[in-house]
């Protein structure tokens, strides 16, 4: 846990993101790291000058990003704890923006498009016989004919994330895996009203089994070609799926 002399009073306006401040603080200086506790709210109150509510309100913004997960209890372990899945906040601030149109599905893709060129060129380079291993599973899964669309797509998730995982980039993994949760909905959405969904699930496992091929054999170029490729050629059945929509 950080020392409580870093902790300093804090001005009472807008008191509870001055709070958030004090603690992307600690954060940023190194003084707390995933795992490490923050104070008992009771003493962050005291070290910092300021009421009880502004103090949870600050947890609560801190835990809807992700940086920090709730344990209860009484041990060691309990507490507001900093966690290690920065994905996850990542993913509910692109998926709640998306909502709002503040991001254009088509700026979303462009993103998607170059940031998992960059992983499976990386996956090509650095994946061990685990990272493949990891892939094959639901790649595997999805050659199953009878694969309801949820579990296709939850599966499909899974290859893309570990190819993101492989590549070895932590930052550019965890941006992958919120992206590709952020439209989690819309892919669903869209499966649901492909017309012939065997034909395009068809087309989609022969994509994976040869995007795994490249990777597995470290063609860095070809893989790089071959995701981006399988993104846009996806999107753009959904692009043509909303025209048609009245």
């Amino acid at each position: 846990m950080a020392d409580t002399a870093a902790w300093e009073p804090v001005p009472r306006s807008r008191t509870f993101e001055l709070v958030l401040a004090r603690i992307e603080e600690q954060i940023l200086a190194g003084n707390l790291r995933v795992g490490d506790r923050l104070p008992p709210e009771r003493e962050l109150v005291e070290l910092l000058g300021v009421s009880r509510a502004a103090v949870r309100e600050a947890l609560r913004v801190l835990e809807a990003q992700g940086v920090l997960r709730s344990r209860v209890g009484t041990g060691p372990s309990s507490g507001s704890v900093i966690a290690a899945m920065p994905s996850e906040g990542l993913t509910q601030l692109l998926r709640l923006h998306m909502a709002l149109a503040n991001f254009p599905l088509s700026d979303v893709v462009e993103a998607r498009a170059t940031l998992e060129r960059s992983s499976a060129r990386l996956a090509a380079e650095r994946a061990t016989d685990e990272d493949l291993a990891r892939m094959r599973e639901p790649l595997n899964r999805m050659d199953d004919a009878a694969l309801a669309l949820e579990a296709f797509n939850d599966h499909d998730t899974r290859f893309h994330v570990a190819i993101a995982e492989a590549g070895g980039n932590r930052l550019m993994a965890d941006m992958t895996i919120a992206v590709r949760n952020a439209v989690r909905r819309t892919l669903l959405t869209a499966f649901h009203e492909l017309a012939d969904w065997s034909t395009v699930a068809e087309r989609l496992r022969a994509e994976h089994h040869a995007l795994y091929a490249a990777i597995a054999a470290g063609d860095a170029d070809r893989a790089g070609d071959l995701v981006e490729a399988h993104i846009r050629g996806f999107h753009q059945d959904i692009e043509h799926i909303a025209a048609k929509t009245p």
